[in-house]
């Protein structure tokens, strides 16, 4: 296998790595990669895996603070942050599925 191939292929696992390890992959990659845009496209991956972490936070305070005020209605913050959290997964999901073949197809 070229390097340039080599290339591809690490570059779109960084990608795929959603699915089997998270953003260590991608974050490995970007420290022990030499070449830059290896380096780039692991830095991207490792970003885009962190995103879904930002509105997951926000869903946890908001499942503890509607269980602190139990109420007789409907949990709405609950409820509105976990859509929204699985709508963020769901968009980056596809986006580093969509990533990781255009690297493999294209570069």
């Amino acid at each position: 296998m070229d390097e340039m191939e080599t290339r591809k292929v690490l570059s779109s696992l960084c990608y795929f790595s959603i699915f089997f390890a998270g953003f260590i992959f991608p974050f490995v990659v970007w420290l022990a990669s030499g070449d830059g845009v290896t380096k780039q496209h692991a830095k991207k991956a490792f970003l885009s895996h962190l995103i879904p972490i930002i509105p997951m936070i926000f869903m946890i305070f908001a499942i503890i603070s509607d269980a602190i005020n139990i109420q007789e209605q409907m949990p709405v913050m609950t409820v509105v942050s976990i859509v929204v959290t699985g709508l963020v997964w769901l968009i980056m999901v596809i986006w580093n599925i969509i990533k990781g073949i255009k690297v493999l197809v294209t570069e």
